[in-house]
């Protein structure tokens, strides 16, 4: 008998433990809450991701003129932030990137936009091609963030 209720004592003991273990991990969790991105022209960054990558705006907390921010769905939401000087050259490796089921169809989307699109090394008009199959195209907002657009949809 007094075997039997250490042994449930033991138990009782590891699991609570192991719940608070995962209470402790769960507050240390990172998610995703924004990406910042600073722009020169507002106005213009603002139409370029809501006409072009089809973002849907959502309400911006500072109301001064300064900001716009787009909802990315579970991975949280898109801010950007007027002030940024004129023609900053970026690098393609600091880029952004979204998938899409259809690269085809965003490719008709860009064309129809005239947004000049190139491959990963540089090639217009002509999308990557993985060595998993990935297709991906790359190109620059108004400000010359880079951005990726691929066919990587998770099912």
């Amino acid at each position: 008998m007094k075997t039997a209720f250490c042994f449930l004592m033991v138990v009782i003991l590891a699991g609570s433990f192991q719940q608070v273990n995962a209470q402790a991990a769960d507050a240390t969790t990172l998610s995703l809450n924004h990406i910042a991105m600073y722009v020169n022209d507002l106005k213009k960054s603002t139409a370029f991701y809501e006409n072009v990558l089809r973002l849907t705006q959502i309400p911006e907390p500072f109301h001064d003129g300064k900001h716009t921010w787009f909802t990315l769905g579970a991975a949280g939401s898109l801010h950007l932030i007027q002030g940024a000087p004129a023609n900053i050259t970026r690098d393609k490796n600091d880029h952004l990137c979204f998938s899409v089921k259809s690269i085809d169809a965003f490719i008709a989307n860009l064309d129809r936009h005239k947004i000049e699109y190139t491959n990963w090394p540089g090639t217009e008009k002509a999308p990557t091609v993985r060595v998993d199959g990935v297709k991906q195209v790359y190109f620059v907002d108004p400000d010359g963030h880079w951005i990726e657009i691929n066919d990587d949809v998770k099912k």
